[in-house]
């Protein structure tokens, strides 16, 4: 098999750099604001693809803030998450427990509008009741032929950065990197010794736009091969997700970016 080949970039790639991880963490949550309300005002609905670890903790912190939440359109927001890890809603590395402990349970969004993956089921069985929930919430209407869709999936997805280039459950070398037609895969990662549930490249650049939140020194050598033209062996899997037809968006601490000035993208 070839190697992937690196995607070109999208129309438009914005990399903002914050001094402190702080600041990073409310300007992402005051753009989640924004294009909520402009998505809502377009089209009746924001429909977000949530994700997990440790960098986005401090932005859903941020977007609970009494005086920021209660500028956020709750009732007509809809979440989704781009991966999990396959154990139950309660147990202490599972990223919905994350999430309901620093935003869900502290904001006004119905219950209803919150679908998240149901790690405590065969992952199999997760994977397949997951590509359901998005084929209800979120279709893309196919084009005349068949071969492209027309329409984004999703208004915003946010996405992390592991220092091996790894983004949402997409780990070098798995097997999910390959899918083509399947929104939602079930893979054992041997990096991490366990089953994960994760939106696959096609579901991820579906969407009108991608937010990476990167923090750390320890993943500045990656964001200089992954935003910047580091040179490195093979392609990253943050690489990979490119929307098509849409926007993205590198949230960087100074850490992070502390390798990037030395390698920048001439495209940009």
């Amino acid at each position: 098999m070839n190697p992937p080949r690196r995607p070109a970039p999208p129309t438009t790639t914005t990399i903002v750099t914050f001094s402190d991880p702080s600041a990073l963490a409310r300007a992402v949550a005051e753009d989640f604001r924004d294009r909520a309300r402009d998505a809502v005002a377009a089209r009746g609905r924001f429909v977000a693809v949530l994700a997990g670890g440790s960098t986005p903790r401090a932005t859903y912190r941020a977007l609970a803030a009494p005086g920021l939440a209660a500028t956020v359109p709750w009732r007509e927001t809809i979440l989704l998450f781009g991966d999990e890890r396959s154990v139950g809603p309660d147990h202490s590395r599972s990223n919905y427990r994350m999430v309901r402990a620093e935003l869900l349970d502290r904001v006004p969004i119905p219950s209803a509008n919150v679908h998240r993956m149901r790690g405590e089921l065969a992952p199999e069985v997760a994977a397949v009741e997951y590509e359901d929930v998005l084929a209800e919430i979120a279709p893309v209407p196919a084009a005349a032929d068949g071969a492209t869709d027309t329409e984004p999936r999703f208004d915003l997805v946010l996405l992390g950065l592991g220092p091996d280039g790894h983004t949402a459950s997409l780990f070098p070398g798995t097997a999910a990197l390959d899918e083509r037609h399947a929104l939602v895969v079930a893979q054992f990662v041997p990096q991490q010794d366990e089953w994960r549930l994760t939106l696959t490249l096609p579901a991820l650049t579906s969407a009108r736009h991608v937010a990476f939140l990167v923090t750390g020194a320890d993943k500045a050598q990656t964001v200089a091969e992954v935003f910047g033209r580091a040179p490195h062996h093979g392609v990253h899997p943050a690489e990979r997700v490119v929307p098509t037809g849409g926007t993205r968006a590198v949230f960087l601490d100074a850490e992070a970016a502390a390798l990037l000035e030395s390698h920048p993208d001439p495209g940009r």
